[in-house]
Protein backbone atom coordinates (compact mmCIF):
# COMPACT_ATOMS: atom_id res chain seq x y z
CA UNK A 1 0.00 0.00 0.00
CA UNK A 2 1.21 3.57 -0.63
CA UNK A 3 2.21 5.30 2.59
CA UNK A 4 1.54 8.84 3.75
CA UNK A 5 2.93 10.68 6.79
CA UNK A 6 0.63 13.26 8.40
CA UNK A 7 1.82 15.53 11.21
CA UNK A 8 -0.52 17.57 13.43
CA UNK A 9 0.86 20.43 15.52
CA UNK A 10 -0.28 21.56 18.94
CA UNK A 11 -3.01 23.94 17.76
CA UNK A 12 -4.36 21.19 15.49
CA UNK A 13 -4.89 18.86 18.48
CA UNK A 14 -5.57 21.50 21.14
CA UNK A 15 -8.76 19.83 22.43
CA UNK A 16 -10.95 16.79 21.79
CA UNK A 17 -12.92 18.51 19.02
CA UNK A 18 -9.75 19.36 17.14
CA UNK A 19 -8.40 15.84 17.63
CA UNK A 20 -11.66 14.58 16.11
CA UNK A 21 -11.24 16.99 13.20
CA UNK A 22 -7.66 15.78 12.62
CA UNK A 23 -8.78 12.15 12.85
CA UNK A 24 -11.37 12.78 10.13
CA UNK A 25 -8.61 14.02 7.80
CA UNK A 26 -6.67 10.83 8.51
CA UNK A 27 -9.75 8.68 7.86
CA UNK A 28 -10.19 10.27 4.43
CA UNK A 29 -6.63 9.39 3.45
CA UNK A 30 -7.20 5.79 4.56
CA UNK A 31 -10.31 5.70 2.35
CA UNK A 32 -8.14 6.88 -0.57
CA UNK A 33 -6.01 3.76 -0.14
CA UNK A 34 -3.14 4.92 2.02
CA UNK A 35 -1.52 3.37 5.03
CA UNK A 36 -0.83 6.34 7.29
CA UNK A 37 1.76 7.24 9.88
CA UNK A 38 0.44 10.10 12.01
CA UNK A 39 2.87 12.20 14.07
CA UNK A 40 1.27 14.26 16.84
CA UNK A 41 2.47 17.09 19.05
CA UNK A 42 1.29 17.73 22.59
CA UNK A 43 -1.99 19.60 22.95
CA UNK A 44 -1.47 23.37 22.65
CA UNK A 45 0.09 24.81 25.81
CA UNK A 46 0.71 21.43 27.43
CA UNK A 47 4.49 21.33 26.86
CA UNK A 48 4.90 24.78 28.42
CA UNK A 49 2.88 23.61 31.40
CA UNK A 50 5.04 20.51 31.82
CA UNK A 51 8.25 22.54 31.51
CA UNK A 52 6.92 24.90 34.18
CA UNK A 53 6.22 21.99 36.53
CA UNK A 54 9.76 20.69 36.08
CA UNK A 55 11.32 24.10 36.75
CA UNK A 56 9.17 24.66 39.83
CA UNK A 57 10.05 21.22 41.20
CA UNK A 58 13.78 21.32 40.44
CA UNK A 59 15.39 24.52 39.11
CA UNK A 60 18.66 22.61 38.49
CA UNK A 61 16.86 19.64 37.04
CA UNK A 62 18.23 16.33 35.79
CA UNK A 63 17.89 16.59 31.98
CA UNK A 64 16.92 12.91 31.76
CA UNK A 65 13.95 13.40 34.06
CA UNK A 66 13.07 16.63 32.25
CA UNK A 67 12.70 14.62 29.04
CA UNK A 68 10.65 11.97 30.81
CA UNK A 69 8.17 14.62 31.95
CA UNK A 70 7.91 16.91 28.92
CA UNK A 71 7.59 14.02 26.44
CA UNK A 72 4.41 12.84 28.16
CA UNK A 73 2.26 15.45 26.43
CA UNK A 74 2.71 13.74 23.05
CA UNK A 75 1.87 10.36 24.60
CA UNK A 76 -1.53 11.66 25.70
CA UNK A 77 -2.32 13.07 22.25
CA UNK A 78 -1.25 9.87 20.49
CA UNK A 79 -3.50 7.75 22.67
CA UNK A 80 -6.49 10.05 22.21
CA UNK A 81 -5.98 10.19 18.44
CA UNK A 82 -5.81 6.39 18.21
CA UNK A 83 -8.97 6.05 20.28
CA UNK A 84 -10.82 8.52 18.07
CA UNK A 85 -9.78 6.70 14.91
CA UNK A 86 -10.90 3.39 16.41
CA UNK A 87 -14.30 4.95 17.15
CA UNK A 88 -14.47 5.84 13.43
CA UNK A 89 -13.82 2.23 12.51
CA UNK A 90 -10.20 2.80 11.43
CA UNK A 91 -7.69 0.15 12.62
CA UNK A 92 -5.22 2.32 14.54
CA UNK A 93 -2.91 2.15 17.53
CA UNK A 94 -0.60 4.57 19.31
CA UNK A 95 3.17 4.22 19.54
CA UNK A 96 5.52 5.92 21.97
CA UNK A 97 9.07 6.58 20.88
CA UNK A 98 10.54 3.62 22.77
CA UNK A 99 8.03 1.21 21.22
CA UNK A 100 9.05 1.89 17.60
CA UNK A 101 11.90 2.30 18.71
CA UNK A 102 13.07 5.77 17.61
CA UNK A 103 16.81 5.60 18.27
CA UNK A 104 18.51 8.91 19.07
CA UNK A 105 21.67 10.35 20.53
CA UNK A 106 21.88 10.88 24.29
CA UNK A 107 21.81 14.70 24.12
CA UNK A 108 18.77 15.19 26.33
CA UNK A 109 16.37 17.96 25.22
CA UNK A 110 18.39 18.30 21.99
CA UNK A 111 18.68 14.71 20.72
CA UNK A 112 19.19 13.80 17.07
CA UNK A 113 18.00 10.77 15.16
CA UNK A 114 20.27 7.76 14.80
CA UNK A 115 17.87 5.19 13.31
CA UNK A 116 14.19 4.33 12.92
CA UNK A 117 13.89 0.55 12.42
CA UNK A 118 10.86 -0.41 10.32
CA UNK A 119 10.25 -3.95 11.55
CA UNK A 120 7.70 -3.32 14.31
CA UNK A 121 5.49 -0.97 12.32
CA UNK A 122 5.76 -3.00 9.11
CA UNK A 123 4.64 -6.10 10.97
CA UNK A 124 1.54 -4.33 12.31
CA UNK A 125 0.68 -2.87 8.90
CA UNK A 126 0.86 -6.40 7.47
CA UNK A 127 -1.51 -7.56 10.21
CA UNK A 128 -4.09 -4.98 9.14
CA UNK A 129 -3.24 -1.82 11.04
CA UNK A 130 -4.05 1.16 8.80
CA UNK A 131 -2.80 4.01 11.00
CA UNK A 132 0.18 4.19 13.33
CA UNK A 133 -0.12 7.22 15.62
CA UNK A 134 3.39 8.17 16.76
CA UNK A 135 4.17 10.46 19.68
CA UNK A 136 6.39 13.12 18.13
CA UNK A 137 9.31 15.01 19.67
CA UNK A 138 10.73 11.97 21.48
CA UNK A 139 13.06 9.00 21.14
CA UNK A 140 15.21 6.52 22.99
CA UNK A 141 18.91 6.89 23.81
CA UNK A 142 21.54 4.16 23.79
CA UNK A 143 21.10 4.04 27.57
CA UNK A 144 17.38 3.29 27.10
CA UNK A 145 16.35 6.67 28.47
CA UNK A 146 13.63 8.80 26.92
CA UNK A 147 15.01 11.75 24.95
CA UNK A 148 13.41 14.79 23.36
CA UNK A 149 14.42 16.59 20.17
CA UNK A 150 13.97 20.23 21.16
CA UNK A 151 11.10 22.57 20.36
CA UNK A 152 9.52 21.89 16.99
CA UNK A 153 10.85 18.33 17.12
CA UNK A 154 7.58 16.81 15.92
CA UNK A 155 8.15 18.32 12.46
CA UNK A 156 11.54 16.61 12.38
CA UNK A 157 9.99 13.34 13.59
CA UNK A 158 7.50 13.44 10.71
CA UNK A 159 10.20 14.00 8.08
CA UNK A 160 12.40 11.28 9.59
CA UNK A 161 9.56 8.74 9.38
CA UNK A 162 8.76 9.79 5.82
CA UNK A 163 12.40 9.20 4.87
CA UNK A 164 12.69 5.91 6.75
CA UNK A 165 9.49 4.45 5.25
CA UNK A 166 9.77 5.93 1.76
CA UNK A 167 6.51 7.84 2.13
CA UNK A 168 4.87 9.32 -0.94
CA UNK A 169 4.62 12.64 0.89
CA UNK A 170 4.79 14.21 4.33
CA UNK A 171 1.85 16.50 5.12
CA UNK A 172 2.38 19.05 7.90
CA UNK A 173 -0.95 20.28 9.29
CA UNK A 174 -0.76 23.55 11.18
CA UNK A 175 -2.75 26.73 11.83
CA UNK A 176 -1.84 28.35 8.50
CA UNK A 177 -2.87 27.19 5.03
CA UNK A 178 0.58 27.26 3.46
CA UNK A 179 3.79 29.22 3.03
CA UNK A 180 3.33 32.88 2.11
CA UNK A 181 5.57 35.37 0.35
CA UNK A 182 5.74 37.18 3.70
CA UNK A 183 3.81 37.38 6.97
CA UNK A 184 0.17 38.17 6.06
CA UNK A 185 -0.14 40.04 9.36
CA UNK A 186 2.36 42.60 8.05
CA UNK A 187 1.41 42.80 4.37
CA UNK A 188 -2.12 42.27 3.14
CA UNK A 189 -0.58 41.63 -0.29
CA UNK A 190 1.12 38.45 0.92
CA UNK A 191 0.43 35.56 -1.46
CA UNK A 192 0.33 31.85 -0.71
CA UNK A 193 2.92 29.92 -2.70
CA UNK A 194 1.88 26.74 -4.52
CA UNK A 195 5.45 25.42 -4.44
CA UNK A 196 8.73 26.44 -2.84
CA UNK A 197 12.18 24.85 -3.15
CA UNK A 198 13.82 23.17 -0.17
CA UNK A 199 16.67 25.70 -0.14
CA UNK A 200 14.28 28.65 -0.11
CA UNK A 201 12.20 27.14 2.68
CA UNK A 202 15.34 26.40 4.68
CA UNK A 203 16.45 30.01 4.41
CA UNK A 204 13.02 31.36 5.30
CA UNK A 205 12.74 29.01 8.29
CA UNK A 206 16.19 29.98 9.58
CA UNK A 207 15.47 33.68 9.05
CA UNK A 208 12.36 33.81 11.18
CA UNK A 209 9.48 32.20 9.28
CA UNK A 210 7.70 29.99 11.84
CA UNK A 211 5.86 27.64 9.47
CA UNK A 212 8.38 24.77 9.59
CA UNK A 213 11.18 23.90 11.97
CA UNK A 214 14.62 24.39 10.39
CA UNK A 215 15.91 20.90 11.19
CA UNK A 216 12.89 19.31 9.54
CA UNK A 217 13.56 21.18 6.28
CA UNK A 218 17.25 20.22 6.40
CA UNK A 219 16.27 16.57 6.77
CA UNK A 220 13.67 16.78 4.00
CA UNK A 221 16.22 18.31 1.63
CA UNK A 222 18.84 15.66 2.46
CA UNK A 223 16.46 12.75 1.79
CA UNK A 224 14.30 14.47 -0.84
CA UNK A 225 11.11 14.14 1.21
CA UNK A 226 8.31 16.11 -0.40
CA UNK A 227 6.59 18.24 2.26
CA UNK A 228 3.18 19.82 2.07
CA UNK A 229 2.08 22.55 4.51
CA UNK A 230 -1.70 22.60 5.07
CA UNK A 231 -4.29 24.07 7.38
CA UNK A 232 -5.95 21.79 9.92
CA UNK A 233 -9.01 24.01 9.93
CA UNK A 234 -9.95 23.97 6.25
CA UNK A 235 -11.15 21.31 3.86
CA UNK A 236 -8.18 20.22 1.78
CA UNK A 237 -7.51 18.31 -1.43
CA UNK A 238 -4.44 17.30 -3.44
CA UNK A 239 -3.94 20.92 -4.57
CA UNK A 240 -4.19 22.53 -1.13
CA UNK A 241 -1.37 24.13 0.83
CA UNK A 242 2.21 24.67 -0.26
CA UNK A 243 4.47 21.92 -1.57
CA UNK A 244 8.09 22.07 -0.43
CA UNK A 245 10.07 20.13 -3.00
CA UNK A 246 13.21 19.91 -5.10
CA UNK A 247 14.13 22.78 -7.37
CA UNK A 248 13.59 20.54 -10.42
CA UNK A 249 9.84 20.34 -9.65
CA UNK A 250 9.44 24.10 -9.98
CA UNK A 251 9.16 24.99 -13.66
CA UNK A 252 9.72 28.74 -13.32
CA UNK A 253 10.23 30.78 -10.18
CA UNK A 254 10.43 34.47 -9.43
CA UNK A 255 13.82 35.96 -8.67
CA UNK A 256 12.68 36.58 -5.09
CA UNK A 257 10.23 34.15 -3.52
CA UNK A 258 9.74 35.68 -0.10
CA UNK A 259 10.59 38.31 2.48
CA UNK A 260 11.43 37.11 5.99
CA UNK A 261 12.12 39.01 9.18
CA UNK A 262 13.42 38.46 12.68
CA UNK A 263 12.42 40.99 15.29
CA UNK A 264 14.55 39.74 18.18
CA UNK A 265 18.03 40.58 16.93
CA UNK A 266 20.96 42.38 18.52
CA UNK A 267 24.07 43.99 17.00
CA UNK A 268 27.32 43.79 18.96
CA UNK A 269 30.56 45.60 18.08
CA UNK A 270 34.01 45.00 19.53
CA UNK A 271 35.83 48.31 19.09
CA UNK A 272 39.59 48.41 18.32
CA UNK A 273 40.41 44.73 18.22
CA UNK A 274 43.98 43.95 17.18
CA UNK A 275 44.06 43.25 13.44
CA UNK A 276 46.15 40.07 13.22
CA UNK A 277 45.84 36.48 11.94
CA UNK A 278 43.72 34.38 14.28
CA UNK A 279 41.74 37.23 15.82
CA UNK A 280 38.45 36.03 14.32
CA UNK A 281 39.02 32.59 15.83
CA UNK A 282 39.86 34.16 19.21
CA UNK A 283 36.54 36.02 19.14
CA UNK A 284 34.12 33.54 17.64
CA UNK A 285 35.56 30.43 19.28
CA UNK A 286 34.49 31.52 22.79
CA UNK A 287 31.13 32.68 21.42
CA UNK A 288 30.53 29.23 19.91
CA UNK A 289 31.55 27.53 23.16
CA UNK A 290 29.06 29.75 25.00
CA UNK A 291 26.27 28.65 22.63
CA UNK A 292 25.86 32.04 20.96
CA UNK A 293 24.34 31.78 17.48
CA UNK A 294 26.28 34.37 15.54
CA UNK A 295 24.78 35.33 12.20
CA UNK A 296 26.00 38.42 10.33
CA UNK A 297 29.66 39.41 10.66
CA UNK A 298 31.35 42.60 9.45
CA UNK A 299 34.99 43.61 9.97
CA UNK A 300 36.31 47.04 9.05
CA UNK A 301 39.06 49.53 9.89
CA UNK A 302 38.46 51.15 13.26
CA UNK A 303 37.70 54.85 13.47
CA UNK A 304 40.07 54.91 16.47
CA UNK A 305 43.07 53.63 14.48
CA UNK A 306 44.89 56.94 15.06
CA UNK A 307 44.86 56.30 18.80
CA UNK A 308 46.70 52.98 18.45
CA UNK A 309 50.20 52.15 17.31
CA UNK A 310 49.27 48.64 16.17
CA UNK A 311 46.77 48.07 13.38
CA UNK A 312 43.26 47.66 14.83
CA UNK A 313 39.84 46.80 13.50
CA UNK A 314 36.20 46.87 14.62
CA UNK A 315 34.35 43.53 14.59
CA UNK A 316 30.54 43.64 14.36
CA UNK A 317 28.23 40.64 14.57
CA UNK A 318 24.56 39.91 15.16
CA UNK A 319 22.95 37.35 17.45
CA UNK A 320 19.54 36.66 19.02
CA UNK A 321 18.69 39.26 21.61
CA UNK A 322 18.26 36.63 24.35
CA UNK A 323 21.90 35.59 23.89
CA UNK A 324 23.43 39.05 24.43
CA UNK A 325 24.30 38.50 28.09
CA UNK A 326 25.96 35.19 27.22
CA UNK A 327 27.96 36.87 24.44
CA UNK A 328 29.05 39.73 26.70
CA UNK A 329 30.25 37.29 29.35
CA UNK A 330 32.19 35.24 26.78
CA UNK A 331 33.94 38.35 25.45
CA UNK A 332 34.75 39.68 28.91
CA UNK A 333 36.23 36.32 29.94
CA UNK A 334 38.29 36.11 26.72
CA UNK A 335 39.61 39.63 27.41
CA UNK A 336 40.45 38.73 31.01
CA UNK A 337 42.42 35.70 29.82
CA UNK A 338 44.36 37.91 27.42
CA UNK A 339 43.07 36.09 24.33
CA UNK A 340 41.69 39.32 22.88
CA UNK A 341 41.90 43.03 23.64
CA UNK A 342 39.35 45.73 22.81
CA UNK A 343 38.40 49.21 23.98
CA UNK A 344 34.61 48.88 24.05
CA UNK A 345 31.82 46.36 23.49
CA UNK A 346 28.87 48.27 22.04
CA UNK A 347 25.48 46.53 22.13
CA UNK A 348 22.45 47.63 20.09
CA UNK A 349 19.34 45.66 21.01
CA UNK A 350 16.96 47.81 18.97
CA UNK A 351 17.52 46.21 15.56
CA UNK A 352 15.71 43.76 13.32
CA UNK A 353 16.81 41.56 10.45
CA UNK A 354 14.95 41.66 7.12
CA UNK A 355 15.82 39.28 4.30
CA UNK A 356 14.83 38.52 0.72
CA UNK A 357 15.13 34.91 -0.44
CA UNK A 358 14.92 33.28 -3.86
CA UNK A 359 16.65 30.60 -5.93
CA UNK A 360 16.24 32.93 -8.91
CA UNK A 361 19.02 35.12 -7.48
CA UNK A 362 21.56 32.62 -8.78
CA UNK A 363 20.91 33.65 -12.36
CA UNK A 364 19.80 37.29 -11.98
CA UNK A 365 21.94 40.32 -11.22
CA UNK A 366 20.78 43.49 -9.52
CA UNK A 367 18.73 42.01 -6.67
CA UNK A 368 20.84 43.73 -4.01
CA UNK A 369 20.63 47.05 -5.86
CA UNK A 370 16.85 46.76 -6.08
CA UNK A 371 16.61 45.89 -2.38
CA UNK A 372 18.79 48.80 -1.28
CA UNK A 373 16.91 51.18 -3.57
CA UNK A 374 13.57 50.17 -2.04
CA UNK A 375 14.87 50.70 1.50
CA UNK A 376 16.47 54.01 0.57
CA UNK A 377 13.18 55.26 -0.86
CA UNK A 378 11.64 54.75 2.59
CA UNK A 379 14.63 56.49 4.27
CA UNK A 380 15.61 53.23 6.05
CA UNK A 381 19.29 53.07 7.00
CA UNK A 382 21.13 49.75 6.68
CA UNK A 383 23.45 48.88 9.56
CA UNK A 384 24.83 45.49 8.43
CA UNK A 385 24.56 43.49 5.18
CA UNK A 386 24.97 39.74 4.70
CA UNK A 387 24.57 37.76 1.48
CA UNK A 388 24.53 34.18 0.24
CA UNK A 389 23.76 32.58 -3.10
CA UNK A 390 19.98 32.84 -2.61
CA UNK A 391 19.61 35.35 0.25
CA UNK A 392 20.32 38.97 1.13
CA UNK A 393 19.86 40.07 4.75
CA UNK A 394 20.13 43.50 6.34
CA UNK A 395 20.03 44.78 9.90
CA UNK A 396 17.93 47.91 10.36
CA UNK A 397 16.35 49.85 13.22
CA UNK A 398 13.51 47.73 14.60
CA UNK A 399 10.95 50.52 14.31
CA UNK A 400 11.26 50.32 10.50
CA UNK A 401 10.89 46.53 10.27
CA UNK A 402 7.28 46.34 9.09
CA UNK A 403 7.78 49.24 6.68
CA UNK A 404 10.83 47.48 5.21
CA UNK A 405 8.96 44.20 4.74
CA UNK A 406 6.10 45.96 2.95
CA UNK A 407 8.47 48.01 0.78
CA UNK A 408 10.45 44.96 -0.32
CA UNK A 409 7.32 42.92 -0.98
CA UNK A 410 6.09 45.72 -3.26
CA UNK A 411 9.48 46.29 -4.90
CA UNK A 412 9.79 42.66 -6.02
CA UNK A 413 6.05 42.42 -6.87
CA UNK A 414 5.62 39.29 -4.81
CA UNK A 415 1.84 39.62 -4.90
CA UNK A 416 2.06 38.45 -8.52
CA UNK A 417 2.69 34.83 -9.48
CA UNK A 418 5.69 33.93 -11.66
Amino acid sequence: MPLLVMKFGGTSVADLDRIANAAEKVRREVERGYDVIVIVSAMSGKTNELVGWVEQTSPLYDAREYDAVVSSGENVTAGLMALRLQEMGVPARSWQGWQVPIKTTSAHSAARFVDIPRENLDAKFEEGMKVAVIAGFQGLSEENRITTLGRGGSDTTAVAFAAAFGAERCDIYTDVDGVYTTDPRISDKARKLDKIAFEEMLELASLGAKVLQTRSVELAMRYNVRLRVLSSFEDTDENSGTLVCGEDEIMESKVVSGVAYSRDEAKMTLVTVEDRPGIASAIFGPLAEAGVNVDMIVQNISERQADHEAKVTDMTFSCPINQVARAQKAMEEAKARGDIAYDDLIVDTDVAKVSVVGIGMRSHAGVAAEMFKALSAENINIKVISTSEIKISVLIDRKYMELAVQALHDAFELEKSA
